[in-house]
């Protein structure tokens, strides 16, 4: 059976706010529950809420170093001078050096932009970066999603006659670079009102003060918001306030009128255009444009964002989607041997964490390997290889642990670390690699209790079939984009069964295709879909019934859409008795 997940079924809200709402608003309670546990209690809040406004999105100035980002940029665009819009290979940062490279390039013919190599550079500003510049004759550098550490470099360039803008999300350390301008809203000495856009956001809130400044008119940025959900997809950052506003328009034009990229994106990835989701950016535009700084460069994912030819933004998407697939070949093979070192014992440590090696694995893969060994044996886990003569890796972690921190604590062993709470690169010399190992160990020693060891299921609200109507699931698509923060909710329902019809799906008959009834309406049939739940295919087969906890989603399908339900987890109805 599959590794047992605890269900959690949220508090209710406010019982008088959510029957004012409800009332005030004509809906179903349940759907007013959700509302008010998103800070929605009032009419005015929920039209806010349903109809997000670009006029709501905040003032760039008050970033700090706005101003005099904008000034500087602009003595470059009016004098010409050569710029180097600088990103890392991920999602994130390909679409950021796409959106300002995109921008800056309508005003100064001698931009350009770079990529660094995953394998020859790393993540970061590298030296071999700024050498480029300098040899190139480029003034100024624009960093996006990095930048933040980078003081050694920032004035390695200035010794070089290079001027360089960080614009960056991660969180700094206490020493900022002596750059010119440094555009981080997580900076400690920063009173910009949301801290946590994207890298992508951070470029463009600094396109958009140019533009405020300028009278550059505000509708000719909006085509740019396609690369913006995709940062924003991608890169996981809260789906709340200004992200939410850029999301939800950004989704508007990659499904009205996306870049010729990202259109091929959408075609290569067998997506129906005009009804792309964030879920299929997160899960299937994504890892593609992901895959170019895996398997080749991100460079190449930079073209195709920035490609204004349709063939040949089709050419280059499919030479990604060869890279893709190329990326989960290795991806699988990476995965079982890493998942049989675990099992047979030969993993670095498998006790507070999940440690594994293999100087041999290719680097682009180490952190989708990462997770699956999370999702395998649900503790914190790091994921190595060798690099350029130096052990390099990735580490992800489960929910309630700060597996950064236990990185930082380690940071004299490292020659480089960065990253998020659940989620972090790292690069050491091999001789540090054994204290590494024990001092990880002993950091998290105590801190991870059993009970934070089970994946936890946390259920919004419990459903009846009878209650998803048609006008039920017409408002819960307006709480759409769906993101942390702002996530798809969960329902769960009891005693439900297939109604005969359920069948294997998939390569190798790994999902399951449901039809399911609720025993006690046994007349309102809904369809739903199990991803990797084959194994109950026995008993519901025999007529059993199930409890089960889901989200409500539309499948779109050869010009169709219906109501479906996605399954996160099932019981069987005698686990209860």
């Amino acid at each position: 059976m599959a590794r047992e997940k605890k269900w959690i079924l949220k508090e209710p809200a406010d019982s008088s706010k959510v029957d004012r709402l409800a009332a005030e608003l004509g809906i179903d309670r349940v759907l007013a529950d959700l509302l008010v546990k998103r800070g929605v209690e009032t009419f005015e809040q929920a039209r806010s809420f349903f109809r997000p406004s670009l006029d709501d999105l905040h003032d760039p100035f008050l970033m700090k170093d706005m101003d005099t980002a904008v000034e500087r940029v602009r003595k470059a665009i009016t004098t010409e001078e050569k710029i180097l819009v600088y990103g890392d290979y991920d999602v994130d940062g390909t679409t950021a050096v796409a959106l300002v490279y995109s921008f800056i390039k309508r005003y100064n013919k001698n931009a350009d932009f770079y990529i660094p190599d995953r394998y020859d550079e790393g993540y970061g500003v590298s030296y071999k970066g700024i050498d480029w510049a300098a040899d190139n004759g480029f003034t100024l550098i624009i960093t996006l999603d990095c930048g933040i550490k980078s003081v050694d470099k920032v004035a390695y360039a200035k010794g070089k006659g290079i001027d360089m803008i960080i614009c960056d999300h991660h969180l700094p350390d206490e020493t900022l670079p002596q750059a010119v301008a440094v555009l981080d809203p997580k900076r400690e000495d920063d009173t910009y009102p949301f801290d946590d856009l994207s890298g992508c956001g951070v470029g463009f809130k600094l396109v958009q003060a140019y533009s405020d400044r300028y009278g550059i008119p505000f509708e000719t940025l909006v085509p740019l918001l396609d690369l913006l959900v995709v940062s924003i997809s991608s890169d996981l950052v809260t789906m709340v306030g200004e992200n939410r506003i850029l999301a939800h328009y950004g989704l508007k034009q990659l499904n009205e009128s996306p870049r010729c990229g990202l259109l091929a994106m959408i075609n290569l990835s067998n997506l129906e255009p005009g009804h792309v989701t964030i879920d299929d950016i997160v899960f299937k535009i994504g890892p593609r444009i992901n895959a170019a700084g895996r398997m080749e460069s991100g460079r190449l994912a930079v073209e195709l964002l920035t490609a204004t030819d349709e063939s040949q933004a089709f050419k280059t998407g499919d030479r990604i989607n060869d890279n893709n697939n190329e990326r989960k070949s290795i991806d699988r093979e990476v995965t079982q041997e890493a998942l049989e070192m675990v099992q047979n014992g030969t993993c670095l440590s498998f006790n507070n964490a999940t440690i594994v090696y293999n100087p041999q694995w290719n680097k682009g893969v180490v952190g989708i390997v990462a997770s699956r060994l999370v999702e395998a044996f649900y503790k914190p886990t790091i994921v190595l290889t060798k690099s350029n003569g130096f052990v390099t890796g990735s580490a992800r972690s489960i929910q309630g642990f700060d597996l950064y921190s236990a990185i930082e604590s380690c940071a004299d062993l490292l020659e480089n670390f960065g990253g998020h709470v659940y989620a972090a690169g790292l690069t050491l010399r091999e001789e540090n690699l054994q204290e590494f190992i024990d001092r990880i160990e002993k950091f998290i020693d105590g801190k991870i209790s059993q009970e934070m060891l089970v994946p936890i299921i946390e259920m919004d609200a419990r459903l009846d079939f009878s209650q998803v109507t048609p006008k039920f699931f017409r408002i819960l698509k307006q709480f759409q984009p769906f993101g942390p923060g702002n996530s798809t909710p969960v329902f769960f329902t009891e005693n439900v069964y297939d109604d005969g019809n359920g069948r294997k799906v998939g390569a190798g008959g790994v999902h399951l295709k449901l039809d399911m009834i609720q025993e006690s309406q046994p007349y309102h049939r809904i369809p739903a879909i199990g991803f990797n739940m084959a194994e109950y295919f026995d008993y519901i087969k025999e007529g059993n019934p199930l409890d089960i906890c889901y989200s409500i989603v539309e499948n779109y399908y050869r010009g169709n859409s219906t109501l479906q339900l996605r399954i996160k987890d099932m019981r069987e109805r005698d686990e209860f008795i």
